[in-house]
């Protein structure tokens, strides 16, 4: 007997019909399911009228109600404030309780206590699940019951973890289709889907990039990844060749399972066609639980250094910073590496890992500028934008974070560059005013002289810049500009 007449799911950043936690409760625990999805004004508000993630959501959801649809039930979209709008719905539909899957961001978390009193006045509940990790919270803890900040420490307890589960069971995906007959159905009127214009957005290159939206665009990456992934663990660091999943997208707002995808991962590492690739993607799925784990156990991160010392650092300031700061974010900092990748987040919304490390090195390291600063603009850009995972990576590249590299250690813009673009494809594809520089001189152009410049269509301050720093010098004064943390770092 179900415990529940009517429940309703609220859909967020897990936009699919399948192996859903949520949903799968939802559907074994009551007679009649109804779906929802909320345009949070609290989220869009700010964003520009061109946001790709909008029109991804946008697209996604369209694909999810259709799905919803065959299976008998189908999704409600509303644009409003999500905290009145959900309490509202569970009167309208007159359901006993409302399930979600879980959100770790310190702000979703507070919008979902509003929520869960709200509702709770009203005399119904608010579940919520384990849903875009495999393990959360206090699920690996170290032997004295303590959250990790090493991550290596933190991936082998992962992986201890899940081995010792019978067949594996984290992995396991959550039933849908069984359960069919407890969708609710809904009239049409019901099911209206706002277009984008109605949202108060536009549409954007997404297209014209050719990122597929949705369950079956996740699936079709997927598919096309895991004929590549035995060369996954070299291939990922050369952003000229295809070596990525480029699945982050789709693991952001949850059109691909997280579970499904760590079974991809280990049933090629079992059949032996996973090559060191398989394991070294693992990892990464690992690293996004990790940082989801530091987020829950660590709110202080939001604004601040994971370790309090590096709050001492004293950044670039005033109108001085602000002009490194737009060169950077423009793409005219005079190193090629560097301001392609700039290009590529700034007409994409993706940037390549290795790049993200770059850029985000040379950012606080070369220029002095303070990483949150480049959090921010990567929060802006990113399609895939994570807060968990952008704090993260900022933070390992600042080395004022969890497991981060140590501060001494600076990135080299050209020899990253003569390293991972060795021919210059990448630089060539986003800055074609270098296309004429031989391999040799694409990476440095200011080092040749300027008649061979001129002859390759390049002239410096013209149609590209002087380089903005040299970078030995400000590797010196960067070391310097970290000296107070120098003697906590030893210590530790």
């Amino acid at each position: 007997m179900a415990q529940f007449e009517k429940t309703l799911v609220w859909f967020r950043r897990d936009l699919r019909s399948f192996d859903h936690a949520a949903l799968h409760y939802a559907l074994t625990q009551s007679n009649q399911v109804y779906c929802a999805f909320i345009f949070d004004t609290a989220i869009l508000e700010g964003l520009p009228t061109a946001d790709r993630r909008v029109e991804f959501i946008h697209g996604s959801l369209i694909e999810l109600a259709d799905e919803l649809h065959k299976l008998g039930g189908g999704l409600i979209v509303r644009h409003a404030l999500a905290e009145q709008a959900i309490p509202q719905l569970a009167r309208e539909l007159g359901v006993d309780a409302v399930f979600t899957n879980r959100d770790y961001e310190p702000q979703a978390n507070q919008r979902d206590e509003i929520v869960a009193k709200a509702l709770a006045t009203d005399g119904r509940t608010l579940f919520s699940f384990k849903d875009q990790v495999i393990f959360e919270r206090d699920e690996v803890l170290s032997q004295s019951d303590k959250p990790f900040s090493v991550f290596t420490p933190y991936k082998n307890a992962w992986l201890k973890k899940l081995h010792a589960s019978p067949d594996m069971v984290y992995l396991q995906p959550y039933d849908i289709e069984p359960h069919k007959q407890h969708f609710a159905k809904l009239p049409k009127s019901a099911t209206h889907m706002p277009t984008l214009k109605e949202l108060g957005f536009e549409k954007t290159n997404l297209t014209e990039l050719k990122i597929a939206t949705g369950m079956q665009g996740g699936q079709d990456l997927l598919d096309d990844f895991a004929e590549r992934m035995q060369d996954y663990d070299y291939a990922r660091d050369y952003p000229a060749i295809k070596g990525p999943s480029y699945l982050s997208i789709h693991l952001r707002f949850g059109t691909v399972s997280i579970r499904g995808l760590a079974r991809r991962a280990f049933d090629a590492m079992r059949a032996g066609t996973g090559g060191n690739g398989a394991a070294t993607w693992l990892s990464e799925l690992i690293w996004r639980d990790f940082y989801f784990m530091i987020l829950h156990h660590h709110p202080h991160v939001v604004g601040r250094a994971f370790k309090p010392d590096y709050d001492a650092i004293q950044w670039e300031t005033g109108a001085h910073a602000e002009r490194l700061f737009h060169a950077w974010c423009n793409g005219q900092t005079g190193y090629p590496l560097v301001d392609a990748a700039m290009a590529q987040i700034n007409h994409t919304g993706y940037m390549h890992n290795r790049l993200r490390m770059v850029t985000a090195s040379f950012l606080i390291k070369d220029l002095g500028i303070d990483w949150r600063w480049g959090e921010a603009h990567f929060a802006k850009k990113l399609n895939d934008y994570d807060l968990s995972a952008n704090n993260g990576g900022w933070q390992w590249a600042s080395s004022s974070g969890c497991d981060a590299q140590p501060y001494f250690r600076i990135f080299n813009p050209i020899t990253q560059s003569e390293k991972f673009d060795a021919e210059g494809k990448f630089i060539r594809r986003y800055l074609p005013q270098l296309a004429q520089l031989s391999d040799k001189h694409i990476h440095a152009p200011w080092r040749l002289p300027t008649m061979e410049l001129k002859a390759a269509g390049v002239t410096l301050g013209e149609n590209y810049p002087q380089p903005l720093v040299q970078h030995d010098e400000a590797r010196a004064r960067t070391l310097q500009r970290y000296a107070v943390v120098k003697k906590v770092t030893a210590d530790d």
